[in-house]
């Protein structure tokens, strides 16, 4: 059976005007936070045009060397609409046709064109954030200013979180629709030669998909580069380090216990976003433990960067070391935490 049914080709004119709205709304977003932005900066793709604060981030721009943003400089904002049309159409015309191979191709057309932007997308904020003026006023040696591809990233003072928009979550159920059709439609007609192909699809699919998923792993401290969240502290001693980590992938780091006690306390961040907790193992290669995971030490005599002195060791024997060197105490995650 090579036709496809009648609700499959309703979903795909469906498809095809949905693709149009995309002309008249952003596709993605760069949020920009910081200390002396309470309210955020905001910068808008559209298939056409930036939207935004882009005045005030080319502003800001200007003085660390980054280049600023006009819409006459992206030839994608020339040719994009025109391919966004192109999959309306092409969307509505295998609704018309009605066959099988037309919605295959339609399908494999569609993840091309995602995997071509998305490269797109990442050699565009690479150039961005890597060519860098080298008069400007703020130089910061080895120091590049790229903004994430999806999710969070810190950037000096400013936390940069990249998402798509209206528009990009249309192209993303415009996907998801095309291809559980594929899936349908295939096992529908009971062609088992075409299996392989559709399982090579969900796979590219997911592949692709994967991309825009929010990693809530913790993120190694860049000792010496990187600034504590709360005290503004570049962090320096790698025995002291904290980090937290929201749902959405987010990441704050901490120099000291005292700075992400006092940030968890004040509900800085609402504890339902929170995915984990994490602090440096006092001993060993200082890696990230959980909070959960840890053992925990109280004392004086560790003279942390902000007196919080506390430690936090991954494995109990390491902690029972430190406790008699330097007469601590045993505290754990719960009593911190409350």
């Amino acid at each position: 059976m090579n036709k496809l049914k009648t609700s499959s080709r309703s979903l795909l004119i469906l498809c095809g005007l949905a693709l149009l709205v995309v002309l008249f709304v952003p596709m993605w977003r760069i949020d920009l936070d910081a200390p002396q932005y309470p309210e955020g900066l905001m910068l808008q793709i559209y298939a056409n045009k930036l939207a935004g604060n882009v005045d005030i981030i080319n502003g800001l721009n200007h003085y660390i060397g980054m280049k600023t943003l006009h819409a006459d400089d992206f030839p994608e904002f020339r040719i994009l609409p025109g391919i966004i049309v192109f999959f309306s159409l092409l969307s509505i015309i295998v609704a018309v046709v009605g066959k099988r191979k037309w919605l295959n191709l339609l399908l494999t057309l569609f993840i091309l064109f995602g995997v071509i932007a998305m490269i797109d997308f990442w050699r565009w904020e690479y150039q961005y954030g890597h060519d860098l003026n080298p008069d400007a006023a703020i130089r910061i040696p080895g120091m590049a200013y790229q903004p994430p591809l999806i999710g969070f990233k810190q950037l000096l003072n400013f936390g940069a979180y990249s998402i798509p928009d209206i528009g990009g979550w249309i192209f993303v159920g415009v996907g998801a629709i095309l291809l559980l059709l594929v899936i349908l439609e295939t096992r529908r007609a009971k062609l088992s030669r075409n299996f392989t192909g559709v399982a090579g699809i969900l796979i590219l699919a997911v592949s692709i998909t994967s991309l825009t998923g929010c990693s809530t792993a913790p993120e190694a401290i860049r000792y010496g580069k990187d600034n504590c969240y709360s005290c503004k502290m570049t962090i320096t001693d790698n025995r002291f380090g904290a980090e937290l980590v929201t749902r959405k992938g987010k990441t704050y780091k901490f120099d000291d216990a005292h700075c992400i006690l006092s940030f968890l306390h004040a509900d800085a961040v609402d504890k339902k976003e929170i995915a984990a907790v994490y602090f440096t193992d006092f001993t060993g290669d200082h890696q990230l433990v959980n909070a959960t995971e840890a053992f925990f030490l109280q004392s004086e005599l560790f003279q942390s960067p902000m007196n919080g002195n506390l430690a936090a060791f991954r494995v109990e024997d390491s902690m029972k070391k430190k406790e008699i060197q330097y007469t601590a105490a045993r505290i754990n995650w719960a009593q911190l935490n409350k």
